[in-house]
């Protein structure tokens, strides 16, 4: 198991260096043509969006690569089973991110914790349609990036690895691997503008509430749709920080104004108690939509089930 996890890092470390090398290489070479034709600024951002992306194909390649040469895993393994519940699930994961993060947005707003400061603003030199696009592009490719390698490959190889570990149960061992990896999930945002020690423990929750949708269902769908919409509403609908990062652009453009403590402050809700409360509220709600739906994993979906071939 140690040895999956480490290929797995150093496979998606080397090809993350090789694409964001080639981008560069294409940004230099042919910026002085379509800058005349999109704008300086405009351009840079569609290549920043541009590289996100490729980073999301990096963690499809990884996942690959790992899957065929060190796991011997299909890639549906890692949550990726393609079938009418699988796209069922994602709409539902859309929907809740948006329905957690208005539910912040509502609150904050009717306790007087931030206040409206005008609408469709974007940064300087910048289109906001194009930057309402290509932000769409940079958490398209940031939620599948993150689901992939931190839930997909990492929890999944840990679960299994520590199944019947010891005292573990296989259950015992797939809650201590959602443990490790939501730990390592607020780790990793520690660099974040903003951040402190709390708002990588509210990352951590977070965490946990995506592994909990991929645990119970054996699909990343909910976890990726979550993903996506929380982050995206939650910057460029509601003007809320990232993660600590204000995107370029907003629909509705806020200023936080109440108790740092429960807005989360310049880092954005996941540090704050109301994002907490948003997280458990998510995590009952990815409960018993699982249990309406009857879409607990079956035997070849319980993500501690190695598929060897």
């Amino acid at each position: 198991m140690p040895f999956r996890i480490f290929t797995a890092l150093v496979v998606f470390v080397l090809v993350g260096q090789l694409t964001g090398s080639l981008f560069a290489a294409i940004s230099d070479q042919y910026q002085g043509g379509l800058f005349v034709v999109f704008g300086e600024t405009n351009f840079r951002e569609a290549i920043r969006a541009s590289v996100s992306l490729f980073g999301a194909l990096t963690a499809v390649l990884t996942a690959v690569v790992t899957a065929i040469l060190v796991d011997r895993r299909r890639l549906r393994d890692y949550g990726f089973r393609f079938r009418r519940a699988w796209w069922r699930d994602l709409g539902f994961g859309l929907f809740l991110g948006v329905a957690l993060m208005t539910f912040v947005f509502v609150i904050e707003l009717a306790f007087g914790w931030i206040q409206i400061t005008g609408f469709l603003t974007a940064s300087p030199g910048f289109a906001p349609s194009v930057l309402l696009f290509t932000t769409l592009l940079v958490f398209v490719g940031t939620s599948l990036m993150e689901e992939l390698l931190v839930r997909g490959i990492l929890l999944t190889n840990l679960a299994e690895g520590l199944a019947g570990f010891g005292p573990l149960s296989e259950r015992g061992g797939t809650a201590v691997a959602v443990l490790l990896t939501s730990v390592l999930f607020g780790v990793l945002h520690l660099n974040n503008p903003n951040a402190t020690v709390i708002s990588s423990a509210g990352v951590a929750f977070g965490g946990v509430f995506l592994a909990v949708g991929y645990v119970l269902t054996g699909d990343l769908a909910i976890p990726l749709g979550v993903h996506l919409t929380w982050n995206y509403v939650q910057g460029v609908v509601y003007g809320f920080p990232v993660s600590g990062v204000i995107p370029g652009v907003q629909v509705v453009a806020t200023r936080q104004t109440g108790p740092t403590v429960v807005t989360g402050g310049a880092f954005g809700p996941e540090a704050g108690l109301l994002g907490l409360v948003a997280v458990f509220l998510g995590i009952g709600a990815v409960v018993s939509w699982v249990r309406w739906t009857d879409s607990f994993a079956e035997d070849e979906g319980r993500i501690w089930v190695p598929e060897l071939r």
